[in-house]
């Protein structure tokens, strides 16, 4: 997760206020229908290690 740097005090109360939104019912279901199915892991998957 990224973390924002700023050195302006109201910058920095504005990016640690991340709750101030809400999901509906339709927006999670428009963010299912986004995936793919795809792992998108950094690491390969420990059988494909030689």
């Amino acid at each position: 997760m990224p973390i924002p740097k700023s050195s302006n005090e109201n910058r920095i109360k504005e990016n640690i206020d991340i709750f101030d939104f809400e999901l509906s019912s339709e927006d999670m279901k428009a963010i299912d229908l986004l995936d793919e199915g795809d792992d998108m892991s950094v690491t390969p998957p420990l059988n494909t290690i030689v």
